[in-house]
């Protein structure tokens, strides 16, 4: 095989295992949609409960239901908090069933049930309650950059792996470039979506445990460490594959766990959520 056509098929696997990982992540985090199906006098319904929230207002929950003979219902208290659970009726908006989860400042999180309710008799859709954050809102062209950037320093980190691996010439470049785009995506425009969503640039070590800054810390030390090395000698690739593997085991925790979160449990219960 040409050196040409081997480079060719080496950037199609990169490419496949970046587009893998992000899709992995994306849909195994605290943040995605629960989404499911129920069965109502025979006919099925989708819904889709949303856990997490960027609005400065209530956050809606809502659910396409044509039957008007339908009604719904939310149970919910805030997240770690001593409140009572509380239940509020759906609103009829049309073929939709809504119901409001009361606002929460930044990082607030409030957990709730979604029961349908015809003839007398109810239906759970969620039996583990959902738990929705609030956060604040990020300007779309910063979040589209940091994706990008991320997805980009993935895939150079994949594609250094592999030009170290089957001993091609440009693993110096793309380990530089890697940790370009690492630096950009997640150790800049991180901590500035951070603070545009919580409120706070940094909640990583060594000032808290957010998962999310940890992990991009770890991932930046070892590549910087793999770009030392071959800067002082340029053999010295091993690091590049370590870092390689380190990057893509923390791309593959969702986004999100251990992330910001406020304990209301030192406050005072409250006997409906948020209010």
């Amino acid at each position: 095989m040409s050196p040409k056509l081997k480079s060719f098929f080496l950037w199609v696997f990169a490419f496949l295992i970046t587009v893998a990982a992000g899709y992995y992540q994306r849909t195994t985090g605290p943040t995605y949609e629960i989404r499911g199906k129920t069965m109502i006098d025979g006919q099925p319904y989708k819904y889709m409960l949303i856990r997490t929230y960027d609005g400065n207002d209530d956050a809606p929950i809502m659910i396409k239901i044509s039957d008007p003979d339908i009604t719904g219902e939310l149970k919910l208290k805030r997240y770690k908090s001593h409140d009572e659970w509380n239940t509020k009726s759906m609103e009829r908006q049309g073929e939709n069933l809504v119901g409001y989860i009361p606002h929460q400042e930044m990082a607030g999180k409030v957990m709730y049930h979604v029961t349908l309710i015809k003839d007398g008799r109810s239906y759970l859709l969620n039996e583990e309650p959902a738990i929705i954050r609030f956060k604040g809102f990020v300007p779309r062209g910063v979040l589209f950059t940091h994706i990008i950037t991320i997805f980009l320093a993935m895939l150079f980190s994949t594609r250094t792996a592999f030009e170290v691996i089957f001993k091609l010439k440009y693993s110096y470049l793309y380990t530089w470039l890697t940790v370009i785009f690492l630096a950009l995506g997640g150790m800049i425009l991180g901590p500035v979506i951070q603070k545009y969503a919580f409120d706070a640039y940094w909640t990583g070590w060594p000032f808290g445990h957010d998962l999310t800054d940890n992990k991009s810390l770890l991932a930046f030390i070892f590549w910087i460490v793999a770009l030392i090395y071959q800067i002082w000698k340029r053999e010295k690739k091993g690091w590049a594959v370590a870092a390689a593997i380190v990057l893509f085991v923390v791309y593959m925790v969702p986004h999100s766990v251990l992330g910001s979160e406020i304990d209301y449990t030192k406050e005072g219960p409250k006997t409906e959520a948020a209010e």
